[in-house]
C-alpha cells in the first residue's frame, strides 16, 4: 500500500460525474481530500492523497485521465529554491502540516513535499520569496 498526493483540475464538463465514487469502488482506492476550490459550471482544482495499492492508484489516475481530468503529482506542482534559501525559519511557524522543519541539529530548514496541503502559507511567509505553488 501507498500514499500519492495529487493535485486534478477539472474542466467545467465533469461536475456532474461521480468521479471519487469510482476511485473508491472500482479501484479500491481510499482518498483524502486535502484542499479543494470548486466552481460549478466552470472549473475545480482538488488535492487528493491516494492511498492503495501501486497498481490501483496508477489504474485511477488513467481513468481520471480519461475522463479529461488533469492529474499531476504534488510534488511537480511545488518550487522551492532551496539553494537561496537563509534558513531563517519563517515558513516553519506558519506550516501546520509539517512540512517545512528545522533541523535542530543543523538550523537547516528541511522540506517535507508528501507532507505539503498546499495551504501556501510559506508564500507569504519567506521574506525571499522562494516558494511557488501552482494549485490552479
Amino acid at each position: 500500500m501507498i500514499k500519492k498526493r495529487y493535485i486534478l483540475n477539472f474542466p467545467p464538463q465533469s461536475g456532474d460525474k461521480p468521479l471519487s465514487y469510482h476511485l473508491v469502488k472500482d479501484y479500491d482506492i481510499r482518498i483524502n481530500i486535502l484542499k479543494a476550490e470548486v466552481f460549478p459550471g466552470k472549473r475545480g482544482s482538488l488535492l487528493l492523497e491516494l492511498h492503495g495499492k501501486k497498481e490501483n492508484i496508477e489504474k485511477g489516475v488513467e481513468y481520471l485521465i480519461a475522463h479529461h481530468i488533469t492529474c499531476e503529482p504534488l510534488d511537480k506542482r511545488i518550487r522551492f529554491q532551496e539553494e537561496k534559501c537563509i534558513d531563517c525559519g519563517n515558513c516553519t511557524a506558519v506550516c501546520f502540516a509539517g512540512a517545512l522543519t528545522m533541523d535542530p541539529k543543523t538550523r537547516e530548514l528541511n522540506f517535507d513535499k508528501n507532507k505539503c496541503v498546499v495551504c501556501e502559507l510559506c508564500i507569504t511567509a519567506c521574506p525571499l520569496k522562494l516558494f511557488e505553488i501552482d494549485f490552479r
